[in-house]
C-alpha cells in the first residue's frame, strides 16, 4: 500500500515506502525510500525509517519492519549503501534508538531507549539494555546486553548472560502496550482494528 503522506516519500532512485494497511505510522515519523513496513507495525512519533543510499550497483536495499514491531519515539534507522536493515517480528525499539546497518534482529528482541546499534546481527529475544553500545558482533538468542554496555568483539560477548523470566515478562509487556496503542489510535482515526 503506498501512502500519500508528505511524512511518507521516495528516495532519490525512485524507491517509494511499502506500509501495510493494518500499520500504524505518525504523522510526525518520516518514512523514506526502499521501506517496507509488515502488518500490525507501530511506528511513533518522530522516528525516521529512511532507505536511501544506493550501493555499487545503484539499487538501495530496504529497511524491513515485520510484523508487529514496535518502533517508538524519535527512533533513527539508516543503512550503508547496499545492505538491508531487517526489524524482526515483535521486536520493541524504545525511544531514541539509533541503528545503522547492516543490522537484523530475530523475534521479540528489545532494544531499550537510547541503545545504538551498528553491523550487528541479533538472534532471537535478545535485551539490549539503556545507553548499550554494539557494533560488528552477532549476538545469539535470549542474550542479556546490560545498560551502558559497549559490546564490539567477541571477547565481551564471552561476558554476557541469559534473559531473565522477569526481563521476558518486562519484553512481552512493552510489546502488549505498544500493541494496545497501535489499536486504540486506529480506532481514533477511524481505521478499524
Amino acid at each position: 500500500m503506498n501512502i500519500n503522506y508528505p511524512n511518507v516519500r521516495p528516495n532519490l532512485v525512485g524507491d517509494f515506502p511499502e506500509i501495510h494497511p493494518t500499520a500504524l505510522i505518525d504523522p510526525s515519523a518520516q518514512i523514506i525510500g526502499n521501506v517496507k513496513i509488515g502488518p500490525n507495525v507501530f511506528v511513533a512519533p518522530l522516528a525516521v525509517i529512511r532507505s536511501d543510499e544506493p550501493g555499487p550497483d545503484g539499487r538501495v536495499m530496504p529497511i524491513i519492519l515485520e510484523e508487529e514491531a514496535n518502533i517508538q519515539d524519535g527512533v533513527i534507522m539508516h543503512s550503508h549503501g547496499g545492505q538491508e536493515l531487517i526489524i524482526g517480528p515483535r521486536t520493541s525499539v524504545a525511544h531514541g534508538v539509533a541503528i545503522h546497518g547492516p543490522l537484523r534482529t530475530g523475534e521479540g528482541c528489545f532494544l531499550a531507549m537510547r541503545s545504538t546499534l551498528y553491523h550487528v546481527d541479533l538472534e532471537g529475544y535478545v535485551w539490549v539494555g539503556m545507553n548499550a553500545t554494539i557494533m560488528n558482533v552477532t549476538l545469539v538468542s535470549h542474550t542479556y546486553v546490560p545498560a551502558g554496555s559497549v559490546v564490539r568483539s567477541n571477547q565481551d560477548i564471552t561476558e554476557l548472560r541469559i534473559v531473565s523470566g522477569k526481563e521476558r515478562a518486562y519484553m512481552e509487556n512493552v510489546l502488549s502496550a505498544a500493541n494496545r496503542l497501535r489499536e486504540d489510535y486506529r480506532r481514533m482515526r477511524g481505521m478499524g482494528s
